[in-house]
């Protein structure tokens, strides 16, 4: 085989390696991408909008730099901007869900402070 060929020959098998490595990336980043956006909309309906808003627009701006590498066929920075919305956005329901559940935890002591109230009332009343 002349050196001409065989040249023509690893440049083209170097092209196909490349291509399918290429096309073998767009699935896991198009698939973090679809995680990272469910995410996002579970901290939402989290209320993590109000409860923690400074994570959750980090998440959506991700979320966003995300979909246009994506669109650029940049898989790899679309896979990582995807995996760091994830956890964004899982951080911001988290706090959410902390904020929540400090609150119900304040209101639940609240009430037992005036159940004890009442209940010594009552009993100062009825030692009278």
């Amino acid at each position: 085989m002349p050196m001409n060929t065989q040249w023509q020959m690893m440049c083209g098998m170097a092209l196909l390696f490349t291509l399918g490595g290429c096309a073998s990336q767009k699935t896991p980043a198009t698939a973090d991408v679809a995680v990272s956006r469910e995410a996002v909309a579970a901290a939402t309906s989290a209320g993590a909008a109000d409860l923690a808003p400074a994570e959750m627009q980090s998440a959506r701006d991700k979320l966003m730099r995300a979909n246009q590498a994506l669109a650029a066929k940049d898989y790899k920075t679309a896979q990582d901007l995807a995996t760091q919305a994830s956890a964004d956005a899982q951080l911001a329901q988290s706090k959410a869900n902390s904020a929540k559940a400090t609150t119900a935890a304040d209101e639940l002591q609240q009430n037992i402070r005036l159940l004890r109230e009442e209940l010594a009332r009552a009993n100062a009343t009825t030692q009278q």
